[in-house]
């Protein structure tokens, strides 16, 4: 931890947004214009004791959500092939999901940060949450782009149809394909998760995405190029290949609806709100048999008390945890402390 502490580049201060804008350059003023800060200058956070009781949000309201704005950019590819008799160019239709893939996701930031005003935060009686760092700002802005970009270059790559119009997706199949790629995907996250944490050649690819014990959902993917590459390209690449190999391809239109499912999970897991949240899968109701369904608190969990021997390695699940062991006990979130009755639903707007 001392060799930590000594390196500028590790520093998780955070003043920039309060110091003068002068000094600001295009990442500052790219996340400010974008409106997507965790947190609202000025403006109060709720503090609760981990002995109170945490609201509820169910499965219904975020399933909802990602499907919504899953299919939105869908609908307008499609209105267009119907109108003009084929799908656009590769240039234009990467960029127009790379825009939709980015706006879907500031905008579940901004919700995000309206729910962390009225809620608050795990461990908030001890610790504020992370602001984005003053040396990682630039960092923490291409992450929006590489992170998305590179997903949607692979699947277009691997299964992009262009004579195929986006509502001949496979219905039938869809909902066991969503709810498959998540497991799917996090079994393969899970064991390169684990092996960056257990393996010390691997940690140093892995060190800086743990600088930050109380992440914000812009933390997702503060991470070195390394690991940027195994999350964004080869865990996906892995899964695919494995459904492919299941006898469930995935279509480019099925793909894209996975990688909003992931991506939502991935910025509500980093987010820390002080909700009692379970991912949205479509077979979510399945990991709850096995109580091996994941909620906020978990992965807030391994980055407040994991360094390197560490636990809670799955992102979109519990199954493989609960499978190797690698479970822990969670503080705010437990069955006791959830009030049922204090329901909350993901605003769309």
């Amino acid at each position: 931890m001392t060799s930590t502490t000594r390196n500028p580049k590790d520093s998780m201060k955070s003043t920039w947004r309060t110091a003068c804008r002068d000094q600001w350059g295009p990442p500052h003023w790219a996340l400010e214009l974008l409106n997507a800060h965790p947190i609202a200058l000025g403006q109060k956070v709720p503090v609760h004791s981990k002995q109170e009781k945490i609201p509820y949000m169910p499965q219904l309201s975020l399933n909802i959500w990602v499907i919504v704005y899953s299919f939105i950019p869908l609908l307008i590819n499609q209105a267009y092939f119907s109108y003009a008799g084929h799908n656009p160019g590769p240039f234009i239709l990467f960029h127009f999901y790379f825009f939709s893939f980015n706006a879907v996701l500031i905008l579940q930031i901004q919700l995000l940060r309206r729910l962390g005003h009225t809620y608050g935060f795990l461990d908030g009686d001890q610790h504020e949450r992370d602001g984005v760092p003053d040396v990682g700002v630039a960092k923490v802005a291409s992450s929006l782009y590489k992170t998305t970009g590179s997903r949607l270059v692979l699947s277009m790559y691997l299964s992009y149809n262009a004579s195929q119009a986006p509502m001949a997706l496979d219905w039938a199949w869809l909902p066991l394909q969503i709810g498959l790629y998540g497991i799917v995907l996090d079994f393969w996250f899970y064991w390169y998760h684990r092996l960056m944490h257990d393996v010390s050649f691997l940690w140093k690819f892995h060190r800086t995405h743990h600088l930050t014990k109380h992440p914000n959902p812009l933390m997702a993917a503060y991470a070195d190029h390394e690991q940027e590459f195994f999350d964004m390209v080869v865990i996906p690449l892995m899964t695919y290949l494995s459904l492919k190999f299941m006898g469930l391809p995935l279509g480019f239109y099925e793909w894209w609806i996975c990688h909003l499912y992931v991506a939502f999970a991935e910025v509500f897991g980093h987010s820390g709100l002080r909700i009692h949240m379970t991912v949205p899968s479509t077979l979510s109701w399945l990991l709850q048999m096995f109580d091996a369904e994941i909620v906020i608190e978990d992965h807030d969990l391994h980055h407040r008390k994991g360094w390197r021997k560490s636990h809670n390695y799955g992102k979109q699940t519990r199954l493989w945890d609960r499978i190797f062991g690698t479970c822990t006990e969670r503080l705010e979130s437990v069955e006791s402390n959830v009030d049922y009755t204090n329901t909350i639903r993901m605003p769309l707007f």
